[in-house]
């Protein structure tokens, strides 16, 4: 949390426990298919044997504030949490992503949390927040900023990950999911709300973008050359000679997107790929992203937040992994493919590489990459 802001939280959260603790306040949390009830005095604990394994509640709030690929992450939770309990769900998110939660269709209401203007901006959005009396709270994120919110919400329950960081389970009535870190990021979150023993309903991306009509002839394919790590970034020239060969091979119609920041890349890109190049970098929201993305035959990237995007809408996504690992945070689902070196060192999961020339991209070759977008362009998998 940036500025002088997390300090204000945690003063809300200190506040909060003491008067609970003045008050000889019972809080409830469950543990194990238990109800356990913490008392005054010598602080016995009682338990009850559960009648039912959980009651359908009436709201559910979901802390998940960030990243863009991790809101993704989310969704087929959110998904099984919707039909298996029939409650309505809020989402608490970042500012910058509000806009793009409201495409989630099993989500009623969305929050923005402050990140800025504090303490003023805190004190309504938490009052916001304890008028809708949630009976669970789920912090997806597992960090101490979201578990605060949680915290702060005055939830009837809150559940966080088994998984979390930076003291967060303090915070929790519940932690739930297996500490697999192994396990996709996807997983792991329906893993969280398999703590209710809700039945599975399969892997769902509810999410709907607006209509977006393209002219340009199929197949259309989408680059995405620049992530947040410059270790992630597969080399640019190798994007060139991707898409040079998909233009003169397949006929494709090439768009170049990203985010503000990587508007002189975008720039760079189009003019090495020549005339026809679509250029978008830096020139799309990410609702107008997500409904572009939902228009390409494949989309070619490295790890990044749209992939997921891709993945959800239903475009294959070929992605080139390098220090980080593609069983956790690759594009979820079987239309899509992952290339990597398969290094030793990998993955790292460092920012910045000790070794030179960052081998574990460089030895991602280009013609293994056409290779498998030609095959994934053959195989039919585009949408529509």
């Amino acid at each position: 949390m940036g500025g002088g802001g997390e300090p204000g939280i945690r003063q809300l959260a200190d506040r909060e426990r003491r008067a609970g603790a003045c008050a000889g306040e019972a809080r409830p949390f469950a543990a194990g298919g238990f109800r356990f009830r913490a008392g005054r005095g010598r602080g016995k604990l009682s338990a009850v044997m559960k009648a039912d394994a959980v009651r359908p509640p009436v709201r559910v709030l979901i802390v998940k504030l960030s990243s863009l690929g991790d809101l993704f992450h989310a969704l087929p939770a959110v998904h099984n949490l919707k039909t298996g309990l029939g409650a309505r769900v809020d989402w608490v998110t970042q500012p910058e992503y509000v806009e793009l939660v409201r495409c989630f269709t099993d989500v009623e209401r969305v929050f923005a949390f402050p990140r800025r203007g504090w303490p003023r901006g805190l004190r309504p959005f938490l009052a916001e927040l304890r008028r809708e009396s949630y009976d669970y709270v789920i912090d997806l994120q597992g960090l101490l900023k979201s578990a605060l919110v949680a915290f702060l919400a005055r939830g009837r329950r809150r559940i966080g990950p088994s998984y979390r960081r930076e003291g967060a389970g303090w915070f929790y009535t519940s932690a739930a999911a297996p500490r697999d870190r192994r396990r996709h990021a996807v997983e792991q979150a329906l893993d969280v709300v398999g703590h209710l023993r809700l039945e599975p309903v399969g892997v769902k991306f509810p999410v709907k973008f607006p209509e977006r009509r393209l002219t340009e002839p199929r197949p259309r394919v989408a680059l995405l050359p620049l992530s947040r790590w410059a270790s992630k970034n597969w080399p640019l020239p190798s994007f060139v000679e991707v898409g040079q060969r998909l233009r003169q091979r397949r006929g494709a119609s090439m768009f170049i997107l990203g985010g503000p920041a990587d508007k002189d890349c975008g720039v760079e890109l189009q003019r090495a790929l020549g005339g026809g190049a679509v250029n978008l970098a830096g020139k799309l929201s990410l609702v107008e992203t997500g409904a572009l993305l939902k228009q390409m035959d494949l989309v070619i990237a490295n790890d990044s937040g749209p992939i997921h995007m891709a993945a959800a809408v239903g475009t294959p996504v070929l992605a080139i992994f390098g220090p980080t690992d593609p069983r956790r945070t690759g594009p979820y689902g079987p239309r899509h493919r992952v290339l990597t070196a398969s290094l030793p060192c990998q993955p790292c999961f460092r920012r910045n590489c000790r070794r030179l020339g960052l081998p574990c991209l460089a030895n991602v070759r280009p013609e293994e990459v056409l290779a498998a977008a030609e095959q994934m362009l053959e195989a039919g998998t585009a949408p529509g």
